[in-house]
């Protein structure tokens, strides 16, 4: 008798979907402006990056350069989740002075800030837990605590922020379990929050028991006017706010180093989900950062005069740049301004059309968490000289001809 194997199927069965937050989460728009934009010739405001020519490598690879010589076997082994202590140490040392006592214990170093946020939402937030942001808000927020599954509301603001009565209603409404804000040169309006609601947000907080995640890369980038203290240091948000930053904007975006200061338990939840995503932030370049921190005031010095002269360039410019009837903000550091132009038109639609000048924005559209104002729009003013910015807003006023 001969046995025969049966026949293979014509059709296979499809693989399981993607998860349902996978689904429901797109990409960034700001990325995909960034790969269209690639081209050389383009004058890109559209971008959030730091001007590479501005770079300490010299200093950066003294410092990488100690480090492989004197203490290789560590630089190049595992290291702690919690991050190198020689690391922390000096964070710790950093905040401090910054009027905000701080131990090396209170902090966890993070592969950038956006991993920050990432742990935060893996450590706070169950499907359909309600976080409240600005309006409009830093984009990757939005798409972490979509991922997350949380139901994100937007808490009406204006020029200083988010509005404390507002805030208050949404609070008692929404029953929240975190408020998201970049309060010093927000991302993306360049706008920062003054003493006064920054007490009144750490007050709410206090009296209706929620987390305030304060995030803060962009905080050193000062050109005018006085330091703002972090809400961190307000009473009432002591054991409820947690302050991220980051080495990205003062030092470099590669090296992605970001650290995170919170309250022990949150503190040791993060870390409990940092072991499950990649054990811990690369020891090589904790090492070098901490070697770094001498020279870093010096670096952020020289940075600061280069970027308040380009912000200058872009101020100067937009009143030709932009239609008759547009407003625009006066950021007093970061890296970002803020526009609106009339309301017939649509800086989604138009942006093709101003591509086609070489020159770039991003739309303010996709900041918006609830309905956006689609005649808004972010340009990034570091990344450019005063030359490049100048011809760049005049390409831009072709461009925004309708």
């Amino acid at each position: 008798m001969i046995v025969t194997e049966p026949a293979a199927s014509s059709s296979t069965a499809p693989v399981p979907p993607l998860a349902a937050r996978a689904r429901m989460v797109g990409g960034s728009p700001v990325r995909d402006i960034l790969a269209v934009t690639a081209r050389p010739e383009v004058i890109n405001f559209a971008g959030g990056l730091p001007a590479p020519e501005l770079f300490d490598r010299e200093g950066i690879a003294a410092a990488f350069h100690h480090v492989l010589a004197q203490v290789p076997e560590q630089a190049l082994q595992y290291s702690t989740t919690e991050g190198e202590p020689t690391l922390r140490a000096g964070l710790a040392a950093r905040i401090s002075a910054q009027g905000l006592p701080t131990t090396p214990d209170d902090l966890l170093i993070t592969t950038g800030s956006q991993q920050a946020l990432s742990l935060l939402s893996t450590a706070l937030l169950d499907p359909e837990d309600t976080v409240l942001v600005e309006s409009p808000c830093y984009l990757a927020a939005l798409q972490v605590f979509g991922l997350a599954g949380a139901r994100v509301v937007a808490v009406p603001g204006d020029d200083d922020g988010v509005d404390p009565a507002a805030l208050e209603e949404l609070i008692r409404r929404e029953r929240p379990k975190l408020l998201y804000l970049v309060p010093t040169f927000q991302n993306p309006t360049g706008r920062t929050m003054p003493t006064a609601r920054r007490a009144a947000v750490a007050s709410a907080a206090a009296r209706h028991g929620l987390w305030i995640v304060e995030d803060d890369p962009y905080g050193e980038l000062r050109y005018e006017g006085e330091r703002v203290p972090w809400i961190a240091t307000h009473a009432g948000a002591e054991d409820r706010t947690v302050l991220l930053g980051s080495f990205s904007k003062v030092m470099a975006p590669g090296l992605r180093l970001g650290w995170l200061r919170a309250p022990a338990g949150l503190l040791r939840a993060c870390a409990v989900a940092k072991q499950a995503a990649d054990l811990h932030t690369p020891t090589l370049n904790q090492l070098a950062a901490a070697r770094y921190l001498d020279v870093l005031d010096a670096h952020v010095a020289k940075v600061r005069a280069v970027y308040g002269e380009r912000r200058n360039a872009m101020l100067a410019g937009l009143p030709e740049a932009l239609p008759e009837g547009s407003s625009w903000n006066r950021p007093e550091g970061g890296m970002f301004l803020w526009a609106r132009l009339p309301d017939s038109y649509d800086t989604t639609a138009l942006l093709p059309k101003v591509l086609e000048q070489d020159v770039a924005y991003v739309p303010g559209a996709p900041f918006y968490a609830a309905t956006p104002d689609p005649s808004t729009l972010r340009l990034c003013f570091v990344t450019q000289t005063p030359e490049e910015i100048g011809e760049g807003l005049r390409r831009l006023a072709r461009g925004l001809r309708i």
